[in-house]
């Protein structure tokens, strides 16, 4: 039996990738029965009718799953924050960055409107892009006006499944239509009322970039941290995770434990304090959350 990819869902069809065809498929019944959702992203065995339809017989083990925006398989987030309009946000980067982190997927952060920033602006933005590089992550600084940066993206692209993902107005489209021109997405100015964005992506699909495939998502419409537990909420933050080891007492969570190497970083300076701060934020809202029966 033939074995695809599924990258685009609508209307209750699955349009499968297979070599370079798109075969238009629909679930079998079993799935509806087993309660098995196929998603964007995940490995299918199908049984073509023709040349461009055909019934989904399978759905291969996922490496990871996302509930919103619905897509599996993921093996790379580019999370993109703009510097201005809307401004850059270190908490809402944070929450992005814990989500990800969670679910083992490989995150970039993607800083757009470079071109539109001042140098008191710029000076901030480059201050909080090298506390993240300093942290372990890749940060690239992009202008989709000037398309300057954009070429350091393509690299990470190759023979993987990526996600834009950030709140809306970021320019997410607009990255996309330097990275596809072809694609000439529609992109809406930024709701000055709102100070974001107005929503234009409707579904979520995969799309080539070189010999990737790319989604331009809805963007995560719940940073909730619902399946995350507090014990699990170090290893989000790979700087206090690093740190965590020069902890005394296993099962630190770095508030008011005596000889806790986190706080003893935060103090020196080598963990900038907001980050700390939105641990401890984080923290709190996981151990407040209402247990689930």
């Amino acid at each position: 039996m033939p074995e695809g990819k599924i990258v685009k869902a609508l209307s209750g069809f699955y349009y499968v990738l297979y070599n370079d065809d798109l075969i238009q498929c629909r679930g079998r019944g079993v799935f509806r029965k087993n309660k098995i959702t196929p998603l964007v992203g995940d490995e299918v065995v199908f049984q073509a009718e023709n040349d461009q339809e055909g019934y989904i017989l399978e759905v291969k083990e996922r490496k990871n799953e996302l509930v919103r925006p619905p897509i599996a398989n993921v093996d790379l987030a580019i999370l993109v924050f703009s510097a201005v309009e809307p401004e850059f946000s270190t908490v809402l980067l944070d929450r992005f960055l814990v989500l990800v982190e969670f679910n083992q997927i490989e995150p970039i952060i993607c800083i757009t409107k470079m071109d539109l920033t001042n140098d008191e602006e710029q000076q901030k933005i480059s201050e909080y892009a090298a506390h993240y590089q300093a942290a372990g992550y890749e940060v690239i600084m992009t202008s989709s006006e000037t398309e300057t940066g954009i070429e350091l993206l393509h690299p990470h692209l190759e023979d993987k499944i990526s996600v834009f993902a950030g709140q809306s107005g970021v320019g997410k489209s607009s990255l996309l239509n330097v990275l596809r021109p072809d694609l000439e997405l529609k992109t809406n100015d930024i709701s000055t009322h709102l100070g974001r964005g107005k929503h234009t992506t409707r579904h979520v699909e995969l799309i080539k970039v070189g010999n990737g495939l790319l989604a331009d998502t809805p963007g995560f419409s719940s940073l909730d941290f619902t399946d995350i537990e507090a014990e699990e909420l170090t290893s989000c933050f790979p700087e206090i995770l690093r740190a965590s080891e020069n902890c005394k007492f296993r099962g630190c969570f770095h508030l008011s434990e005596p000889k806790c190497g986190v706080k003893q970083a935060v103090e020196s300076g080598e963990i900038p304090t907001y980050r700390y701060d939105h641990y401890v934020d984080f923290l709190q809202e996981i151990k407040d959350r209402k247990p689930r029966y």
